[in-house]
């Protein structure tokens, strides 16, 4: 029988090495690092895997087979890959969710806002905190707020950077559907790892109640969900948070003005006049909390007909009046398309679906606009302290 020479047979750690470019698709970090491979073995060309999943029923169980086998198919000396599965203990898990938040107890004593997962700071409010929040206000509804939230996190995205919403729209939750995620957040110990879909991740009361369950609480509750979907859930630094907010000026509204003080607020209004006096609320309330307006964003600017010519059905103007008198820029102007609308019942985003669209340039500019042009000129860095 002829053996392969000992040098191109690999080992066990040489092919536990090969799986450490292998990330867990919700995690975002190698599976190797995370302690997931727990052995392999090669006997006859035929490589076996043994990898511990977060949870028996992991609903992405068979992308990490995909990646396992897509990562050992150009080792020397393995013809094959079998994969077999076991789940992590919950000390495991415990111990896991402590690598990936840190250890909580780090932060007792600190006179920071503190969220539901055993005191954890919300990190978005530390002043190191890299990642830049965009808070979606409108003043009234109807305005396809969470539309133009869901799409301009989409383009964001597409720029490479890595992005979340949360969707703080408790009454009125919207986000998971219209960014066409079909699966619920995975539970690691007592901390939630959202579901993604086209590179964005969320979190939503939609969720934890049905669509057509009605969420009837008051401040002190609304207070604690939102600060629960800013701690306990694995959001792992991202580039931008975007929150979209429920319409008005409500509680919701005041809680994240208290638990992210370094927020940006981008108003959306459509063109008509009444709209964009009540979106003025919307930014006269960020002012009033020490929060940053930094542009405006109008919606249903225009219909364009088979004809070509654009019917301007809810009037014009609103957008740049509002622009002008809280003197920011308009970043936008995002014509009425039926397939925006589809797309957002559908779980398909025009800026997906149809992306050399008009609408979808439009979202496409936006993100621009944010990512450079709007880019804060101050910079955190952790490392530097005053004594």
């Amino acid at each position: 029988m002829l053996t392969l020479p000992r040098s191109v047979v690999p080992s066990e750690a040489e092919i536990i090495e090969a799986l450490r470019p292998v990330q867990d698709p919700e995690l975002h970090r190698s599976i190797v690092d995370l302690g997931m491979v727990r052995g392999a073995t090669l006997e006859g060309g035929v490589a076996t895997v043994l990898v511990a999943l977060t949870t028996p029923g992991c609903p992405l169980k068979n992308e990490i087979q995909t990646r396992v086998r897509s990562a050992l198919a150009t080792t020397v000396g393995i013809d094959s890959v079998q994969i077999e599965f076991t789940s992590m203990s919950p000390e495991e898990l415990a111990e896991l969710r402590q690598t990936l938040n840190g250890n909580p107890a780090a932060t007792a004593g600190t006179n920071q806002a503190h969220g539901h997962a055993e005191g954890r700071a919300i990190p978005f409010a530390d002043p190191s905190s890299t990642t830049r929040v965009l808070l979606i206000a409108s003043g009234k509804g109807g305005v396809g707020k969470s539309s133009v939230t869901t799409n301009l996190a989409i383009a964001l995205a597409q720029r490479g950077k890595s992005v979340a919403i949360v969707d703080a729209d408790v009454w009125g939750f919207s986000i998971p559907r219209m960014l066409g995620v079909n699966r619920p957040p995975v539970l690691i110990d007592s901390m939630l790892v959202p579901p993604d879909a086209h590179g964005v991740r969320c979190i939503s009361m939609g969720f934890f109640a049905d669509e057509d369950q009605a969420v009837i609480w008051r401040g002190p509750m609304l207070h604690k969900a939102i600060e629960q979907f800013l701690t306990d859930v694995f959001w792992d630094d991202p580039d931008y948070l975007l929150v979209d907010l429920p319409p008005g000026t409500g509680d919701i509204s005041i809680s994240l003005a208290q638990f992210l003080p370094r927020a940006e607020v981008y108003v959306v209004t459509t063109p008509q006049p009444a709209a964009q006096r009540v979106a003025q609320r919307a930014a006269a309330m960020a002012d009033k909390v020490n929060l940053q307006v930094k542009g405006v964003i109008e919606n249903m600017a225009w219909f364009t007909g088979d004809d070509g010519k654009r019917y301007e059905i809810f009037g014009a103007g609103g957008g740049q009046d509002l622009a002008e008198r809280i003197e920011v820029p308009l970043l936008g102007q995002i014509p009425l398309v039926p397939l925006m609308r589809e797309g957002g019942d559908t779980g398909h985003p025009i800026v997906v679906e149809d992306p050399s669209s008009e609408a979808a340039q439009v979202f496409t500019s936006m993100a621009e606009r944010i990512d450079v042009e709007l880019a804060p000129t101050r910079r955190y860095r952790k490392e530097l302290k005053l004594i």
